[in-house]
């Protein structure tokens, strides 16, 4: 599967900025993805999240199911196989998952929006390695918003006190074998657009992923050993007005050689701070959404893929 998005350096970022917001908002802007190389993030925290991931997804299912925690729509711990379903689609996703998010100080003004995190004894050192991945992706997000800033003719730093108490989740995702037994029609991830801000999605294991593009042909989407895939979110969608599009995409069934194969994926949805409003900026053209917080679009779009 070859992707039609070549890689571009976060090297050539720290040497020339311009150079690569240019390069990235040119994908951005065909394609709603881009792919970038040499992102920084530490590989030792990446493999041994992916092999945790991988431990705990391998528990039994009665054990899993401790670590759903109801009235959070999915926003901590663990999220069943079945249940996350695509907006405006009828029968629910292949996958299982694990979110984690930002850790805040009990009295702050956003602790009831974002629940402490959730530790798994049964997997050694988990919560390090997850949080330290958290944490990692976050850098990178807050770096990829400075580049979209300079794009947009922005302060680069514009982003800056937007996200830094976002709702940002680190999703450990799990895609297992495809069985006979599937329900029909059913897929690994129906097409759908994110909500967020930006996707940070290293390359998986397996292949699968799939960018809807303008003219309605699915293309893959493949990010190299070293480097990750960046799609747009609506929310980022919205405020640009559609300047930058939030790309619809999709994981695909795998060819039959590969279906008795599990597919882990840990994509980093990267939030707005709750309260802050999304509209159009100005220099991105006419105004084409209503207005609405982040927090108010959220819960919105948690609701039509079966979350809240």
């Amino acid at each position: 599967m070859d992707s039609i998005i070549p890689p571009v350096s976060m090297k050539t970022f720290e040497q020339d900025p311009n150079e690569f917001a240019q390069e990235l908002g040119k994908w951005f802007e065909t394609y709603g993805f881009a792919v970038v190389a040499d992102h920084g993030v530490d590989q030792n925290i990446i493999d041994g999240t992916v092999k945790r991931a991988k431990e705990f997804f391998a528990l039994p299912t009665e054990t899993k199911k401790k670590y759903k925690i109801e009235g959070l729509a999915g926003a901590r711990g663990y999220t069943p196989f079945g249940v996350e379903t695509a907006k405006d689609h009828q029968i629910a996703d292949l996958k299982e998952f694990w979110h984690a998010g930002r850790e805040l100080p009990k009295d702050h003004k956003y602790a009831n929006l974002m629940m402490p995190n959730v530790d798994v004894p049964e997997v050694d050192g988990w919560s390090e390695y997850v949080d330290g991945m958290f944490n990692g992706f976050d850098q990178l997000g807050k770096k990829i918003l400075k580049a979209v800033a300079i794009y947009l003719k922005l302060d680069p730093d514009f982003f800056a006190d937007k996200v830094n108490e976002g709702n940002s989740i680190l999703r450990l995702l799990h895609y297992p074998p495809v069985g006979e037994d599937a329900t029909p029609g059913a897929i690994r991830a129906g097409a759908h657009g994110d909500i967020n801000v930006i996707t940070l999605l290293l390359g998986a294991d397996e292949p699968g992923l799939q960018l809807l593009d303008k003219e309605g042909n699915w293309q893959n989407v493949m990010a190299p050993k070293g480097c990750l895939a960046i799609n747009v979110g609506d929310m980022l969608a919205r405020l640009t007005n559609d300047k930058l599009p939030s790309s619809i995409h999709r994981v695909i069934n795998p060819q039959p050689e590969r279906a008795r194969f599990s597919r882990i994926s840990t994509p980093f949805f990267l939030h707005l701070n709750p309260d802050y409003l999304i509209e159009g900026l100005p220099n991105c053209g006419e105004a084409k959404y209503e207005p609405i917080t982040a927090q108010g679009f959220l819960e919105q779009r948690l609701k039509e893929i079966k979350l809240m």
